[in-house]
């Protein structure tokens, strides 16, 4: 926890000496640094909570590992046994259906999982504060896209090390 407060304090210091320069580059720093810290640390927290909430319910099944996934990701090099049968024997009716029972489709499940790491409140309340800090920035005339940009960086590397804190 000293480490999580220890990042965020060398950040914010960063961010507070902007505003002795001007008013306006501090508020472009701080609403891009902020905004972009969120949404790094939104998304790995919620990603997190995904991982572990799969792993408590025991429905995560033992892939392959990510080498044999890269090397051989139509699974042709398996240890499945072939059908060996004589070649008058084999229907190609057969073999199509049971290579299409083999190819994963999208289904209602897949698009679930994949709506429930994308669609969670840590996710979408950060870039609701991107944008609206955008906005904001921009009604009042005071969004210079100099300093916006560059900003953002000093809120993606305190959140990738608030992050990897999270992690372990």
């Amino acid at each position: 926890m000293k480490k999580l407060i220890s990042i965020l304090g060398v950040a914010e210091g960063i961010i507070l000496t902007t505003s002795l320069y001007s008013k306006a580059l501090f508020a472009n720093v701080q609403v891009a640094s902020l905004s972009s810290f969120l949404v790094i640390v939104g998304a790995s927290f919620a990603y997190k909570r995904m991982v572990d909430s799969k792993v408590t319910s025991e429905t995560y099944e033992d892939d392959r590992d990510l080498l044999d996934e890269i090397e051989d990701p139509h699974e042709l090099y398996d240890n499945e046994p072939i059908n060996e049968a004589p070649v008058e024997e084999l229907s190609l009716k057969e073999i199509v259906k049971e290579e299409k029972a083999k190819i994963k489709t999208f289904s209602l499940k897949s698009m679930k999982h994949g709506a429930r790491g994308s669609v969670s409140a840590f996710r979408i309340v950060p870039y609701v504060f991107l944008i609206l800090g955008f906005i904001a920035l921009k009604n009042n005339e005071v969004l210079d896209l100099s300093f916006y940009l560059p900003s953002l960086l000093v809120g993606i590397i305190a959140g990738s090390l608030v992050s990897k804190e999270i992690a372990s």
